[in-house]
């Protein structure tokens, strides 16, 4: 089969050729699956989908955790033209609802009993303009809307027809739809080719030094970049091992490092505090650990002083990327102080290019606050279906707006010391205030309110709501976010409630968020 340039099933095709008998996933269960294996069942989704009538261009969303069958329909559906949208498993039936009429999947893969929730049950009653079919991973094998069921309906399928479509699929074709939210409040489709997605990917792995012999665990959820481009994707283009990992516990993770030899971790600084807080840490073997790579929220330099010294890793690398920037924007060097790590992103990945701006637009000096604009090769497309939205972020030049502030030094390496658009991240998930606050309108006593991040010490930061009630309407602290929680993504939902008579605002009537955050 003829390998199209830089596409993600031409990448699983070459690592088979190059690792066919070495194991590309071993799971929590203990499965393994080597190479060829993963191609071979990665084809037989492509014949399903062919089956189903995916036809290029067209997507299917999956809203499921960490898996093998995750990896094979994305790179099934991307084999034949079709791009692959992932829904954050935090999401509630009426966000996933928006992502999925939004993007008009025909297909969507999902579970029944993931951490106590059934999915299929979130989306009952939701109006689902485009959706056609569910297919249910944990169900059983011989159900109808099976993983297993859905793989036989592709087996009668001639094997050149998936050549025919995957011959058809280059660099530029969108590989997926990764969906982001914003200042605005709707969650946006950032588009990502093919060719953005290899690249970026390619360039992060080299920069950490990820090899064929390493064991990678992914406990970076697969529809967030971190987990997907520089992480099993990562894995693919080096030939490294895939351990997925469904569920971050700390306890969970510190066995598995010692059972399966884990060399690689990657994550928020949350993961590392909870697994130095674990007091079964000192009893663990964690000697096979050699690389961390870590950023979303400063990372203090005590902590990057102890994953050296008390988890063992010979490696602790931080860095920097936006959803927009096909997951990674810059990262530190294995030859960097620990107080470069801890104070820096590191340096741009090649290719791209850097401007530190004033509100005008106009560069500033090195070493001077501005907002990070970056352009180059990883930058989407655009927002689906959204001209207004694209050129808002994107100018004419190509230079995206990232919309935080940072300082890049003489030397080329990146700060990020704070955020234009008021975003926060909660654990390692980016929350945006607008959505949040969107969402907290429809609670009927509600007339007004502001959100905005506050410290915390596991999580880095967490959301706080200052609500304006509506005139003779009660509602206490608990009440709302325990309503918060069923009404939005866990990490979204404010852990703080203040009551208030009145918002502090402009002249012009915009909330003044720094006077709430004090």
């Amino acid at each position: 089969m003829p390998l199209p340039p830089n596409t993600i099933p031409g990448v699983l095709i070459d690592a088979a050729q190059r690792f066919p008998n070495r194991t590309a996933i071993e799971n929590e269960d203990g499965s393994r699956l080597d190479f060829a294996q993963l191609l071979h069942e990665s084809r037989r989704a492509a014949k399903a989908f062919l089956a189903f009538g995916i036809k290029p261009g067209e997507r299917i969303a999956i809203w499921a955790p960490n898996s093998t069958a995750w990896i094979c329909a994305t790179v099934g559906v991307q084999m034949i033209g079709g791009a692959m949208v992932p829904l954050n498993t935090r999401l509630k039936g009426r966000e996933a609802t928006y992502i999925l009429n939004r993007s008009a999947s025909r297909i969507l893969f999902t579970v029944r009993n993931f951490i106590g929730t059934d999915y299929t049950a979130l989306l009952e009653g939701e109006a689902l303009d485009k959706l056609e079919r569910t297919v249910v991973l944990d169900a059983p094998a011989a159900a109808a809307d099976s993983w297993e069921s859905f793989l036989a309906r592709g087996d009668a399928v001639p094997d050149a027809d998936v050549d025919a479509a995957f011959a058809k699929i280059d660099g530029d074709t969108v590989a997926d739809i990764l969906f982001t939210s914003g200042t605005t409040g709707k969650p946006k489709g950032a588009l990502s080719t093919h060719d953005q997605t290899v690249v970026t990917s390619r360039a992060w792995a080299s920069s950490i030094g990820l090899n064929s012999d390493d064991r990678y665990l992914v406990v970076n959820p697969f529809f967030h970049s971190f987990g997907y481009k520089s992480g099993w994707l990562a894995c693919l283009i080096v030939g490294a091992t895939i351990l997925p990992h469904a569920v971050f516990d700390a306890d969970t993770v510190l066995r598995r490092i010692e059972q399966n030899k884990v060399t690689v971790l990657t994550g928020a600084p949350t993961i590392y505090h909870s697994m130095l807080m674990s007091p079964k840490r000192a009893a663990t073997d964690l000697s096979s650990l050699r690389l961390a790579v870590t950023g979303a929220s400063v990372v203090p330099r005590q902590l990057v002083e102890r994953m050296h010294g008390e988890l063992g890793f010979d490696i602790v690398l931080t860095g920097y990327g936006l959803t927009e920037t096909s997951g990674t924007v810059s990262i530190c060097a294995a030859s960097d102080s620990i107080e470069r790590v801890a104070t820096t992103s590191g340096h741009p990945i090649p290719g791209l290019e850097l401007r530190s701006v004033d509100p005008q637009g106009h560069d500033v000096p090195p070493g001077t606050p501005g907002e990070i604009l970056v352009r180059g090769f990883n930058v989407v497309k655009g927002y689906l279906d959204d001209p207004e939205a694209t050129a808002e972020a994107i100018d004419a030049d190509g230079w995206f707006r990232t919309g935080d502030i940072g300082i890049i030094d003489a030397e080329g390496y990146i700060r990020i010391t704070d955020r234009a658009k008021d975003m926060f991240i909660v654990g390692g998930f980016n929350c945006y205030p607008a959505e949040i606050e969107e969402l907290l309108m429809e609670h009927p006593a509600i007339a007004q309110v502001a959100v905005v991040g506050v410290p915390d010490e596991r999580m880095g930061e967490v959301a706080k709501a200052f609500v304006v009630l509506r005139p003779g309407k009660a509602l206490t602290e608990s009440e709302l976010i325990a309503w918060a929680r069923k009404s939005m993504a866990n990490y979204k939902a404010p852990r703080y409630v203040e009551f208030v008579d009145v918002l502090p605002t402009t002249a012009s009537g915009k909330v003044q968020r720094f006077a709430l955050r004090g």
